[in-house]
């Protein structure tokens, strides 16, 4: 029987396994590197697999034990196996987007000097290891600029600096520590910030056509310190304004990229002067968007992945028709200001009677150690909300940034955070 390999599967990639079984192929599970990352240590489910093969960096040894299982399909599940990926889907001769720009579509530097050598708006930018190089630069460039490790995902190391002291503090601080997925930052990357409303494209590519599977508006506010905290995503549809120069702008970097095959999320700036890339992840969307996406669509970048790589002939026929919504969709996250031992949350009620509500997933229970929010992963609570009317949905998002705040939480033997 053939199969499907999937590399570091973490995640947001639990639904490729069974989509893909649906259609006939069972997964083998490629771990990339020997010792699981921290953030995704704990026990080892493989009930969606039929083995575990760990890559102890002798490719063609990787490739012997994969080879007894026929694989059809070597496909990232996260960005952490995207270069594995893509070196062992060239060597198999599968569909494959190559190793020639691999590089460029993990290090976040090189990703926007390709994209730049494309003729595509970028920020300006510079890769540094050297206080005295970034502040030289910060001055050069003035105002505010964002600071992050060179290899990383979900707003790991990220930092918004107004001043070359905040630059120097935060490359000092990406430098000191190792990213999210346990590897040392060995540089970061200083963009000039972009002005504009943020957006997610998702997509999923055969043979270089390029399909968009869901797109996203990000709602960001500034709080403990933080500039731009991601605190909503909400499903825009598909007709919306400024959706068709979304997209072929996000087709052209797909093309710069090389990401000829499978699932990509960008994240692109519409600035006064047009899209902007902030950055791309040559993988399936990260969070659950995949799943909320398949909620308020039908589908999403599971299924068309699962097309694209074994079903060409329904991707090829579907490619480039616009999705439609069955209803509204949007995910809201909760900010705290506090730090110390949450008593409960006040008005969890009102967000709980939200006519629009569809779950509220408590991340710190009362009882537990509540922390300020500065992350993804420091949120104390986030809500979905789903609805035939989207001005219902927006009405029911501001309610829920207007009960947050300081007065939502009790807390004791807290410190307010400024």
């Amino acid at each position: 029987m053939s199969h499907v390999v999937l590399v570091d599967p973490y995640a947001p990639a639990r639904g490729l396994p069974p989509a893909f079984l649906a259609a006939g192929y069972p997964c083998v599970r490629l771990q990339s590197t020997e010792d699981v990352p921290q953030v995704y240590r704990g026990p080892l489910d493989l009930s969606d697999y039929v083995t575990n093969v760990v890559h102890r960096g002798d490719i063609g040894d990787t490739v012997r034990q994969l080879s007894a299982y026929d694989p059809v399909a070597v496909i990232t599940g996260s960005e952490l196996g995207v270069e594995l990926a893509d070196e062992i889907s060239e060597f198999m001769g599968l569909a494959t987007n190559g190793t020639k720009l691999s590089a460029a579509r993990r290090d976040k530097f090189e990703m926007i000097e390709r994209v730049a050598e494309a003729g595509l708006r970028t920020p300006r930018q510079v890769h540094v290891t050297d206080e005295a190089e970034l502040r030289a630069w910060h001055r050069e460039i003035g105002g505010r600029i964002v600071v992050k490790p060179l290899r990383s995902a979900a707003g790991d190391g990220v930092t918004f600096c107004d001043g070359p002291d905040q630059s120097a503090a935060a490359l000092a601080g990406i430098m000191g520590r190792e990213n999210i997925f346990s590897l040392p930052n060995h540089g970061v990357v200083a963009q000039e910030y972009l002005v504009g409303a943020e957006y997610i494209v998702n997509t999923v590519s055969r043979a270089g056509r390029h399909h968009v599977t869901d797109i996203w508006g990000s709602g960001r506010l500034s709080a403990n310190g933080i500039t731009d905290l991601l605190v909503e995503s909400v499903l825009v549809e598909a007709d919306a304004p400024g959706v068709d120069a979304l997209t072929a702008y996000a087709f052209a970097v797909l093309d710069a990229l090389g990401i000829r095959f499978g699932p990509a999320h960008l994240e692109i700036k519409m600035t006064p002067d047009g899209p902007c890339l902030v950055e791309v992840g040559a993988r399936i969307s990260g969070g659950e968007l995949p799943y909320f996406a398949d909620e308020a669509i039908g589908e999403s970048q599971l299924d068309w992945t699962v097309d694209c790589y074994v079903r060409p002939e329904r991707f090829d026929a579907r490619c480039g028709a616009p999705y439609r919504l069955k209803h509204h969709f949007a995910w809201s996250a909760l900010v705290s200001p506090y730090r110390g031992t949450l008593n409960s949350y006040r008005g969890i009620e009102q967000i709980e009677a939200l006519p629009s509500l569809r779950a509220a997933r408590i991340l710190v229970e009362p009882g537990n150690a509540i922390q300020p929010t500065v992350n993804d992963l420091t949120y104390p609570l986030t809500v979905t909300l789903h609805h035939a009317s989207d001005g219902v949905l927006q009405r029911d998002l501001n309610t829920i940034r207007y009960l947050d705040g300081a007065g939502f939480y009790d807390v004791d033997h807290y410190q307010q955070n400024g």
